[in-house]
């Protein structure tokens, strides 16, 4: 059973940066599409970011392309989400995710994620 922990969040000011980490245990994430949600006060959880299994393919929700980079490091087993120039309403609950595709499956996507870590909390402001 794949367990999934984020850490990373906290407070920082409009225009700083700020990296999130997702470690697993239990399994290898190179079986696994990973992806990073949030969730805002209010507001519906969505799909941030997601990678392919061999890191080849990405994407990025419009409102964070140019500014959000992920990335996995399989030998350490975590997904990073490096986060820049963060606005304020950047401030939500960030979620990694895996999802298991199948082994052929060459993209990455938000859909059918098995596993979810708790989240961690990013607020944005001055």
């Amino acid at each position: 059973q794949l367990q999934l922990v984020e850490s990373g969040g906290g407070l920082v000011q409009p225009g700083g940066s700020l990296r999130l980490s997702c470690g697993a245990s239990g399994s290898t994430l190179n079986y696994y599409v990973l992806a990073w949600f949030r969730q805002a006060p209010g507001k519906e959880r969505e799909g941030v970011t997601c990678i392919s299994r061999n890191g080849g393919n990405t994407d990025y929700a419009d409102s964070v392309k140019g500014r959000f980079t992920i990335s996995r490091d399989d030998a350490k087993n975590t997904v990073y989400l490096q986060m820049n120039n963060l606005k304020p309403e950047d401030t939500a609950v960030y979620y990694c995710a895996a999802g298991d595709y199948g082994l052929g499956y060459p993209l990455c996507g938000y859909n059918s994620m098995d596993y979810w870590g708790k989240g961690t909390l990013v607020t944005v402001s001055l």
